[in-house]
């Protein structure tokens, strides 16, 4: 047999025996999966991860005000923003990450956000942290991207409100460059423009503005700011992948927030130097943009036959090496399901290719195409978006272990969740000061978490869908603010088409 048609059998043997495979799963599911609750849930989980003077209308009652004088120390006003996961650093890259996906989820699904009335909650969180990324820029070219000291915090296990380590502050300039944080900052603040353009003008236009200064400074000062700040954020958040996804996902954010044909100009010009058209990747994540570039630009792509688009139609042939790559057939999937990446918090992968899948399932379907992965296979829109929907519904319950991994939603779900604030004692509970060291008490306990993260997706199960829910196991229990962020994009799909039945774009 020739060696293409054994390739071909086989990722058809694999896709149709994964697809029985769920099907059963599906049929053990020991709940009905209420869509709509887990998408006002992932969106409160945001009010968990505050940092600053929280206002009134937080919900989540336990957490209080924190970090109230974060960027005293460099005469700059750094309050607010969030913490990443379970640890008290505020980091910028990845927060920054975050709201750009949150904004994306808002941007393609604003109505399905508004029938669910949850669309002012997912403006709350974007502007929560859109308001400290804007502080955190002084122009020309001064960035803050982190406050914190890792190393001091993750020997630590206390409240935030309880903070005793060192808040230092770390910024990139021309003389430490990082055009990735920057780059990714510029991205957010440009997605956010587009969030708020309809409801308040001028702060549309000041994330706007801002957005193209910093991605100035990015562009013309170049270089990973992992390499020069060192420690201070590796290995915690390293910018493995460098700093040109950032360059060509800021420029394409702002085109898309703008119409400014020169961001288009830039990645045309600019695509081969910063691997562009080159190889393709089967996640979007924190660290690594170009399956999130190769989407974004599709949507321009396929919407129109326009000369201004021939010379990046490379990233649409590069969207459905994505789709290839991430679909079953060719990705790793785990005994019960689950698209497996592999290494610590695998559940960010698969929500923000949860949501990557159903947003360019969107735009083939609009457009009448489908995906061809070499030979005979391929993918139809649909089937994008039903391989989504059952991972989405793997994480909220329909699995082997009958468990939901955002916490509470379901009836089971994780109780010893690798988080200081809700592990430990509430600050509204017990005022007395817990110590660094003396929290440890907590975090090695066998006792359920005393208040409970609601909408967290932690890092959830390994390759072979084991979960231990173990607070001390930080790579299946930690949250993090970007695990959440491409999953309220897709529970707002999946709640606005009849419970997740009518798969929109088949």
């Amino acid at each position: 047999m020739a060696a293409s048609s054994s390739s071909s059998l086989i990722f058809i043997f694999g896709f149709v025996l994964f697809t029985a495979m769920r099907v059963e799963i599906q049929a053990q599911a020991l709940q009905s999966l209420d869509y709509r609750d887990a998408l006002a849930k992932s969106i409160l989980f945001y009010e968990g991860m505050r940092s600053g003077k929280l206002p009134t209308s937080q919900r989540i009652k336990w957490r209080a005000n924190s970090g109230m004088s974060d960027g005293r120390t460099a005469n700059v006003n750094l309050t607010g923003g969030y913490y990443d996961s379970g640890d008290n650093v505020k980091f910028g890259f990845p927060m920054a990450f975050t709201i750009t996906l949150l904004s994306w989820s808002v941007v393609e699904f604003e109505a399905e956000l508004g029938r669910a009335a949850e669309l002012d909650n997912a403006r709350a969180a974007i502007r929560w942290g859109t308001d400290y990324l804007l502080s955190a820029f002084v122009p020309p070219s001064t960035l803050w991207v982190q406050v914190g000291d890792p190393n001091a915090d993750h020997q630590c296990w206390e409240r935030p409100e309880d903070m005793d380590t060192p808040r230092t502050c770390y910024q990139v300039n021309p003389s430490k460059p990082g055009s990735d944080v920057a780059g990714e900052t510029a991205a957010a603040l440009a997605a956010a423009s587009i969030v708020f353009a309809a409801t308040d003008s001028s702060y549309s236009q000041r994330l706007l503005a801002t957005s193209k200064q910093i991605f100035a400074f990015a562009d013309k000062y170049r270089g990973s700011y992992s390499d020069v700040l060192g420690g201070a954020v590796s290995p915690f958040y390293t910018s493995y992948s460098g700093y040109r996804d950032e360059l060509l996902w800021g420029a394409g954010w702002i085109f898309r927030a703008s119409s400014d044909k020169r961001y288009l100009d830039y990645i045309s010009q600019h695509g081969d130097e910063l691997g562009g058209p080159g190889s393709s990747y089967n996640t979007l994540s924190w660290d690594n943009k170009y399956a999130g570039v190769d989407v974004l630009l599709s949507k321009f792509i396929l919407a129109t036959t326009g000369s201004d688009f021939n010379v990046v139609r490379a990233y649409k042939s590069r969207a459905d090496d994505f789709v290839c790559s991430a679909m079953p057939g060719r990705a790793t999937i785990t005994p019960g399901g689950l698209f497996y990446h592999g290494g610590s918090n695998n559940l960010q992968y698969v929500t923000s290719n949860a949501f990557l899948l159903i947003t360019y399932g969107r735009y083939l379907a609009q457009a009448g195409q489908s995906v061809s992965c070499g030979g005979n296979n391929g993918f139809k829109p649909g089937q994008l978006i039903s391989f989504a929907k059952q991972q989405v519904d793997y994480i909220l319950g329909s699995n082997p272990r009958g468990m939901s991994y955002m916490v509470g939603f379901g009836t089971k779900f994780p109780q010893r969740v690798h988080h200081r604030a809700s592990s430990l004692p509430s600050i509204r509970t017990q005022e007395e000061h817990i110590s660094c060291s003396g929290g440890f008490n907590w975090l090695h306990s066998s006792n359920p978490n005393p208040n409970i993260l609601i909408g967290a997706v932690i890092g959830g199960p390994d390759g072979s869908d084991n979960f231990s829910d173990n607070r001390d196991d930080f790579s299946q229990a930690e949250p993090s603010t970007y695990a959440n962020s491409g999953l309220v994009g897709a529970l707002a799909y999946f709640a606005s088409t009849a419970a997740g039945n009518n798969l929109r774009g088949s």
